[in-house]
């Protein structure tokens, strides 16, 4: 008995071996979580797991989905929406777990300790937006689980840009800090300055491929973020049927506030909207500029379309 117990121990400790593209079935999914249990067990203490356990009979639990991007690609309207379905508990803050190594560190039990109480039918789901274009979090989100099943929602790629640029010149002028125009970050040496990190951002191609090394296309559900903006329900009609869920969002969950110019949500007759600091207008760019933006991304655009085997309207 103690020899089988130490054989438990060692290959639940033992690093796991990543192939360059996992097949994922129905057997590895129940595997992933009978393994995910025993390193909980493991790793955990006692008083953990009462911190964990209410006495409703909701519990916290690894998520099994996580939202992975895009920065400013529209996760928040993605979560909220989502959150309308009973069967979601959605983590309220992002989490930072995979990309920030401070958190990391503090293991799987850390990680469980920040999500919602959730009953044993629901889906437990977080999003951290920086996820999608840190090269490191694929392989560590394989290693907890290689059956995840992960949403990423995209616009196009030079509105991103200027949506990125636009939330961090109003956290700077919020602390009434100055901040450079646009241009100053758009422009180097009279060309486009391709090192801003917003453009290396909207990049989609580089970053999914790092992605499909560990998980298929199918485990990963890409949501038009343009067309969640112009008319949300069908997009969030086909993130219910990849996350399996039975058809509880209707249409009547969504009506458009023309002072704020989007879509909020409805919810048992009571009505929210994202907060304000959602949908501001972005700063005027010059016409030729902003074509530059365009062209810099129709290639990378074309092979993100190649790679995931669908297009976007985009420029």
């Amino acid at each position: 008995m103690a020899a089988f117990l130490l054989g438990a121990v060692l290959l639940i400790v033992q690093p796991q071996i990543v192939p360059s593209r996992p097949a994922i079935n129905s057997k590895a999914e129940t595997t992933s979580q009978s393994v995910q249990r025993e390193l909980l067990k493991k790793t955990s203490q006692k008083n953990d797991f009462k911190e964990n356990v209410h006495s409703n009979g909701s519990c916290r639990q690894l998520p099994q989905t996580i939202i992975i991007g895009v920065r400013k690609g529209g996760t928040r309207a993605l979560l909220e929406m989502l959150s309308l379905h009973p069967d979601i508990a959605a983590a309220e803050s992002e989490v930072h777990f995979f990309d920030w190594e401070d958190h990391y560190r503090n293991g799987l039990q850390w990680y469980i300790n920040q999500m919602p109480f959730s009953y044993p039918h629901q889906i437990t789901v977080e999003k951290t937006p920086a996820y999608f274009t840190s090269p490191k979090v694929p392989e560590r989100v394989y290693s907890m689980n290689q059956s995840m099943r992960l949403l990423l929602i995209l616009r196009d790629p030079s509105e991103r840009v200027l949506s990125d640029y636009t939330q961090v010149f109003y956290n700077h002028m919020q602390k009434h800090k100055p901040y450079p125009s646009i241009e100053q970050f758009l422009v180097k040496d009279g060309e486009l300055n391709v090192d801003y990190k917003a453009i290396n951002r909207s990049l989609y191609y580089v970053h999914m491929q790092n992605w499909l090394k560990y998980f298929p296309l199918d485990r990963i559900h890409i949501v038009d973020g343009d067309k969640l903006i112009k008319d949300p329900f069908p997009e969030i009609e086909k993130v219910e049927r990849f996350l399996r869920l039975s058809p509880q969002i209707n249409a009547s969950n969504f009506y458009f506030n023309k002072t704020k110019g989007f879509y909020c949500l409805r919810d048992s007759g009571r009505e929210r909207c994202l907060h304000e600091s959602k949908g501001r207008a972005h700063p005027q760019v010059d016409t030729q500029l902003l074509e530059k933006l365009h062209e810099y991304f129709h290639e990378p655009n074309k092979k993100f379309f190649e790679l995931v085997g669908r297009t976007f309207d985009w420029h």
